[in-house]
C-alpha cells in the first residue's frame, strides 16, 4: 500500500512521546479513513434526525442514508436486507442469537459447541444460556500452535448438538479456521451455526451464502467505521421463528394494552433509536475498502504478517505464541521471561501500539499456559518500516528489561 491510502487515515500522522505514531493494535480496533469520518461529520451537519417516522425533508434524508447503509452491507456479505440486523457489534450480535433463538429452541439435555480459541463474548452468553436451560457446553480442543482438532470437533458432534459457535479468525493469535467445514459438518447433525466474524471482516471476503452459515457477527469498529454499530446476519427463515430481543418502537406494527404485533424483518430486531450515525459510516467504511478491494487488502496483509514474523524472531528471546498454517495478520508473542505489560510500556514510550494482556481469551491463555501475550496486529494502512522500527524498539526493550 502507499502513501495515498495512509494519507487519508489523518490520525495516524501524529507523534507519541517525541516518536511517529505506529499503530499496531488493529484487533482491538482499527482507524477510521476520512470517508468515514466525514460521512458521520455530513449526518451531523447536513441531516442529523430520527429515521424512519418522520415525513419532513431531513428524515427522510436520514432513512434514505441509514437504509442505503444496509443495503451496503448486505451486498457485502452476500445477503438479502431483510437479514441485515444493525446491532451494537458483535457482542450483542452472539447475545441476541443466543437469547432470541436459543431461550426458544434449546432444552435440557442439548449441547453447544464452542472452541478453546474464543473471545468472552462467544463463550459467557452460552454458558449463560446453558446455566439457564440445563444445556451442556462442550469445547473443541486445540494444538499448541493453535489450530482447532478438527477430528475432536467431529466427535464432539452428535444428535444433541444444537449450535456451534465459532470465531472465523482467532483475535489472540490470528488463526483462521476451517469455518466452512465445520459449518458442513454441524449441518449434517441439524445444528445450527453462528460464526463471529468480528476479526475476519475488516482482512478477507466473507460470503454467507458460500459458508451457509445460519448466522453471522461483527464489528463496525474493526472494519474501519464508527463504535457501537455491527452486524447480525441470520438466515430470513430463522429470524422469521425467533422471538424480538428487546421490546419498544420500531419494532412493532401495532400495539394495545390488548396485545401487539410485531414488525417484519429486520426491523422486528431493532427496537428503539439506533446508533444511525454509525449505521452510515459502516455504509461508508465497506464502500471504502471495497474501492481498494479486499484482495489487494488481504495479500498486503499478508505481506505484512511474513515480513513481520521475520523482523520479530530476530529479536533475541522472542517467541511467536499462535502458528498455524493459516493466519491473519496477527502476531502474538512473548520474549524471555519478561512480562508483557512492561514490553507494552516500553513500546509506548517508543510510540508504538500493541496490546497486551489475554485479549479477553482467558480460556486459550489456560490452555496454553501463560497468563497473556504481546500482540502487534496489522492493517493495510502500516507499513515494513514500521515493523523495522517496532523491532528495533523491541530489542532496545529487552535489553532495558533484561
Amino acid at each position: 500500500m502507499n502513501d495515498s491510502i495512509r494519507s487519508q487515515f489523518p490520525i495516524l500522522h501524529q507523534h507519541v512521546n517525541g516518536k511517529p505514531l505506529i499503530y499496531f493494535d488493529n484487533a482491538a480496533t482499527s482507524q477510521k479513513p476520512l470517508a468515514v469520518i466525514n460521512a458521520i461529520e455530513d449526518y451531523y451537519k447536513q441531516y442529523n434526525s430520527n429515521i424512519h417516522r418522520g415525513a419532513h425533508h431531513l428524515a427522510q434524508m436520514a432513512t434514505e442514508k441509514y437504509e442505503d447503509a444496509r443495503k451496503t452491507v448486505a451486498q457485502h456479505i452476500n445477503a438479502s436486507e431483510r437479514e441485515i440486523n444493525f446491532v451494537r457489534g458483535t457482542t450483542e450480535a452472539v447475545n441476541l442469537v443466543a437469547t432470541s433463538y436459543g431461550r426458544k429452541f434449546i432444552k435440557a439435555g442439548d449441547e453447544i459447541i464452542v472452541s478453546e480459541m474464543e473471545h468472552h463474548s462467544n463463550i459467557v452468553p452460552w454458558q449463560m444460556l446453558c446455566e439457564e436451560k440445563g444445556a451442556t457446553l462442550r469445547v473443541i480442543p486445540i494444538t499448541d500452535s493453535g489450530e482447532i482438532i478438527f477430528e475432536e470437533y467431529l466427535k464432539l458432534l452428535s444428535e444433541k448438538t444444537k449450535i456451534v459457535s465459532i470465531a472465523y479468525i482467532s483475535n489472540a493469535l490470528g488463526s483462521i479456521h476451517p469455518v466452512k467445514e465445520i459449518i458442513r459438518a454441524a449441518h449434517e447433525v441439524g445444528a445450527v451455526v453462528f460464526i463471529d466474524g468480528a476479526q475476519a471482516l475488516p482482512h478477507k471476503k466473507v460470503d454467507v451464502k458460500d459458508l451457509d452459515c445460519d448466522f453471522l457477527g461483527f464489528s463496525g469498529h474493526k472494519v474501519f467505521a464508527g463504535t457501537g454499530i455491527g452486524i447480525l446476519y441470520g438466515k430470513e427463515e430463522l429470524l422469521e421463528k425467533m422471538n424480538p430481543y428487546m421490546g419498544g418502537g420500531e419494532m412493532i406494527k401495532s400495539v394495545s394494552f390488548a396485545g401487539t404485533t410485531y414488525n417484519d424483518l429486520p426491523y422486528k430486531f431493532e427496537a428503539g433509536t439506533p446508533h444511525i450515525e454509525g449505521g452510515i459510516s459502516l455504509g461508508a467504511a465497506l464502500n471504502y475498502i471495497n474501492e481498494i478491494g479486499l484482495e489487494n487488502i488481504s495479500a498486503y496483509e499478508d505481506e505484512l504478517l511474513a515480513y513481520g514474523t521475520e523482523k520479530f524472531l530476530e529479536v533475541e528471546g522472542l517467541r511467536i505464541v499462535g502458528t498455524a498454517k493459516n493466519k491473519a495478520s496477527v502476531i502474538s508473542f512473548l520474549v524471555n521471561d519478561i512480562h508483557p505489560y512492561d514490553l507494552g510500556v516500553l513500546l509506548n514510550e517508543q510510540g508504538i501500539a500493541i496490546r497486551t494482556g489475554h485479549h479477553c481469551c482467558q480460556p486459550l491463555m489456560d490452555r496454553l499456559k501463560m497468563e497473556g501475550t504481546c500482540r502487534a496486529s496489522f492493517a493495510f494502512y502500516n507499513t515494513k518500516e514500521e515493523i523495522d522500527a517496532t523491532a528495533n524498539a523491541l530489542k532496545r526493550a529487552v535489553k532495558i528489561l533484561s
